[in-house]
């Protein structure tokens, strides 16, 4: 199967209602061939719900998503060979061992018993399971069984893939395997959708970023837009060779001064270009020597705590490149 020239995933007021529970409100969502887009949301936000309907598991009540041009309604049967899912419970067989597991799925997806071989011995290889092989999935430890889920949601080497909590189960030394495998995809331009709680992980791995709160998609830009735009300018953090006695008044002219110790302070520059230099400058007329001017480092975390505490904040907070 070629590849999709257009959006690799694309929905339009997609909405589920479960009974009078809205779980998902009208989201409208597109994401290219080859980027990672994380969703981020509190538990109960609807991040499954929306995966769900773009993997073809459940129909939406209302509204369309398409993969990789396929109706996930009308097209469902060619949208599951396109895509691969790990769910953030993954049920496995536990009396199968591995191998078998793996050459079971692959028949399911259309793969000859070659494909099926090569692909299970290249990627239980890649996640260091192939001395497992031959062990019963009920022998294998927590971490293990996430990681052979993750291999056959990879097993038919999907265009599209969908991870709820890839690494929540993981060792460090694992949880590195899984994210440096995401990556290599991006690289190969698979298209990726992570559903985390683990916020440097979305940061580390994500293109975009879409929070989602009752049901709705409330922030939806790159790491450095939500920032800026959530949290304002810049900071900037300056550090004299000298106390800031009798200086201070003159840098006031020049910056928003937030705060400032005895030869310290921080300030928000709007542009940290233009601004910096201006102010090493002007420190060099006053005869002050500049030891360190950094940035101040913002989290995501902060960005996600405040729009998901903030009940009042209802629009959409879309960023566009």
């Amino acid at each position: 199967m070629g590849y999709w020239e257009g959006e690799m995933i694309e929905t339009s007021g997609l909405t589920k209602l479960f009974g009078d529970f809205v779980a998902v409100d009208g989201i409208d969502l597109s994401v290219r061939e080859g980027e990672v887009l994380s969703l981020l949301g509190p538990n109960g936000a609807g991040k499954t719900t929306t995966v769900r309907m773009l993997a073809s598991i459940l129909k939406p009540t209302a509204g369309w998503a398409r993969i990789a041009g396929y109706d996930t309604v009308r097209d469902s049967r060619t949208v599951r060979h396109i895509v691969g899912l790990l769910t953030e419970y993954p049920g496995l067989y536990l009396r199968m061992r591995g191998m078998e597991y793996l050459d079971f799925f692959g028949q399911l997806q259309g793969l000859s018993p070659a494909q099926r071989k090569e692909r299970s011995e290249q990627l239980l290889k890649r996640f260091e399971l192939w001395e497992a092989r031959d062990q019963r999935l009920g022998q294998y430890s927590k971490g293990m069984r996430q990681k052979l889920a993750l291999v056959r949601a990879m097993l038919h080497d999907p265009q599209v893939l969908f991870l709820d909590e890839p690494t929540s189960a993981l060792d460090p030394h694992s949880a590195r395997l899984v994210r440096k495998a995401i990556l290599d995809l991006r690289r190969d331009q698979r298209t990726i959708v992570l559903c985390t709680h683990n916020l440097a992980e979305a940061e580390e791995l994500a293109d975009r970023i879409a929070i989602i709160r009752r049901g709705q998609i409330v922030a939806l830009g790159t790491s450095v837009e939500l920032k800026d735009r959530l949290l304002g300018d810049p900071l900037l953090e300056l550090h004299l060779a000298q106390s800031l006695d009798g200086l201070l008044p003159e840098l006031e002219k020049l910056v928003q001064v937030r705060a400032h110790g005895e030869n310290w302070l921080r300030y928000a520059a709007a542009a940290p270009e233009e601004v910096n230099p201006r102010l090493v400058r002007h420190l060099a007329q006053l005869g002050a020597s500049v030891v360190t001017l950094t940035q101040v480092p913002r989290s995501l975390e902060e960005v996600y705590l405040r729009i998901v505490d903030d009940p009042a904040s209802d629009e959409v907070r879309e960023v566009r490149e």
